[in-house]
């Protein structure tokens, strides 16, 4: 049978075309850094995108976490002034701060050098890159993962696994991981895996899928805590709130008693629950009687 070479030459063409839409183009442009102090790493594009509009909170707008934004705090200063540091796990209850306390660190120190990069767990089998469009630079780079949480098949969870322990990549001095999670392992947990925990005499041997989930977050340097908010503490951060959009006439008996059961309605008492409140009374005040 004779060859088609126009044929071959048409269906080779729409193959590339089909594998350039699957297989993502490596990252050959030099980043804008000077465009932001924020970054967005784009997995599909393994690009870093600039995000102009940072939010803009800052420390002393996180009420009740004193303590764990201390010792966060700390490090973070360590890292900027290029001693050394650790990768952070920010773990606990929703809501607390954790996100905001990474956000508010940037506005902190982007003066002196800090920026952040967030990434995704899909992105970071994307580790290698990062490092090497970072490495040799003078700033100081956080790899924000927000929210993580894996399945132990995931190709992130290995990555993120090798990459902290240093077997993936070598990782540049002038790069930290900071991850939050609801989840203090980072992986869900199920009652079969710690009823194979075993008992050797007086030795506790856990089941080796509880071992595997211990190995990832031991290897944070520095593991933070975070705990859901007392009654008070929460109507202090209302209150912060409140203040902060504009009430003035302070924490009355009418807006203490709305913020307890707003609160109640979301089941939760938290900064962020706090903050909702103080937008929602406040907005609603200002439609009633905006020249005030």
């Amino acid at each position: 049978m004779p060859v088609n070479i126009d044929s071959l030459i048409v269906q080779a063409h729409r193959l590339l075309e089909r594998l350039e839409k699957i297989i993502p183009s490596s990252a050959s442009t030099e980043p804008a850094w000077n465009d932001a102090q924020a970054f967005r790493w784009i997995h599909q594009q393994r690009t870093l995108q600039p995000v102009a509009n940072f939010q803009r909170i800052v420390l002393t707008d996180l009420l009740g976490i004193d303590n764990q934004k201390q010792r966060v705090q700390q490090n973070t200063l360590q890292f900027v002034r290029g001693g050394m540091a650790n990768n952070v796990l920010l773990s606990g209850a929703r809501g607390t701060g954790k996100s905001s306390l990474v956000k508010a660190l940037l506005n902190e120190y982007a003066d002196q050098g800090l920026r952040v990069i967030q990434i995704d767990k899909q992105g970071l089998v994307d580790l290698p890159i990062i490092v090497g469009l970072v490495q040799g630079r003078s700033e100081r780079f956080i790899l924000y993962c927000d929210d993580l949480s894996f399945n132990a098949d995931e190709a992130g969870y290995q990555a993120l696994k090798a990459a902290l322990d240093g077997d993936l990549v070598a990782f540049s001095d002038n790069l930290l991981i900071y991850a939050t999670s609801n989840r203090r392992h980072l992986m869900p947990d199920y009652m079969q895996e710690n009823l194979a925990t075993k008992y050797v005499g007086d030795e506790i041997h856990p089941a080796e899928s509880v071992e595997e989930k211990v190995s990832l977050s031991e290897r944070f340097g520095l593991w933070i805590s975070f705990y859901p908010f007392s009654q008070e503490e929460y109507l202090d951060v209302a209150a912060h709130w409140l203040r902060h959009y504009g009430w003035q006439q302070g924490m009355t008996e009418e807006v203490r008693g709305e913020a307890l059961r707003w609160s109640l309605s979301r089941g939760s008492r938290s900064g962020r629950v706090a903050g909702q409140f103080a937008r929602d009374w406040c907005g609603s005040r200002y439609v009633a009687n905006p020249a005030a």
